[in-house]
């Protein structure tokens, strides 16, 4: 472009700069890193495992794990009136622009709530963890994660110091981007779901009679 015979650079649009994406904050296990294969039960673990998430398996010293002791004979479960929907969302997947690929979504694992306190997190045999939402496919979630509460008619939510925290978020509004206090309890709303890890949506909703029956799980 000439401008009084001088000779200037046309400068690009906007739309032709390029797009800068910042890292994505969730902290995850680095996906280059080798796999631990279990020699006791060929379960795939992080390259940093002390244990074996699924039997518990010492890979320092190669003791095997204690065998199970026989469980006691439950009592009769108290009837259900709450279940939990877990969720795989691709929108706050994408929302946290976190790495890798996203699980592939469908309906919702259905998870009857028949305690006044359930914890959220993932499995660990070497911990001793069997959390009631266990969301063991999303790395991004804490063993440890969060605390449901029934306080009498109302759910409340507590972070337990996640890695990557617990969020909250009604429909219709923008996904959220600010985390819960940890350790400070939070009281749901009827709409409201609770956001943790890569891509796991969690609502609490009444159960129908047939999950009250017991006829759905």
């Amino acid at each position: 472009m000439s401008i009084q015979g001088c000779q200037v650079e046309s400068v690009p649009s906007a739309s032709q700069w390029p797009v800068m994406r910042l890292p994505s904050s969730l902290n995850l296990p680095d996906p280059n890193a080798t796999p631990v294969t279990c020699p006791n039960c060929a379960t795939e673990n992080s390259a940093d495992a002390l244990f074996c998430e699924n039997c518990g398996y010492d890979f320092t010293t190669g003791q095997l794990p204690t065998p199970p002791t026989a469980a006691p004979v439950a009592a009769a479960s108290p009837r259900t009136e709450w279940v939990a929907e877990l969720w795989i969302d691709p929108e706050w997947f994408e929302h946290q622009d976190a790495p890798g690929g996203c699980a592939t979504s469908g309906a919702p694992t259905v998870v009857p709530l028949r305690a006044t306190s359930i914890n959220i997190g993932r499995r660990s045999k070497s911990r001793g963890l069997t959390p009631e939402l266990d969301c063991a496919g999303d790395g991004a979630v804490s063993h440890e994660h969060a605390t449901l509460t029934l306080d009498r008619d109302r759910w409340y939510v507590e972070d337990l110091g996640s890695t990557n925290g617990t969020f909250v978020g009604a429909p219709g509004e923008p996904l959220p981007t600010t985390p819960l206090l940890p350790r400070q309890r939070h009281e749901l709303a009827d709409d409201e779901r609770v956001y943790i890890g890569a891509w796991t949506r969690i609502m609490i909703r009444r159960a129908t009679d047939n999950e009250k029956a017991g006829t759905v799980t």
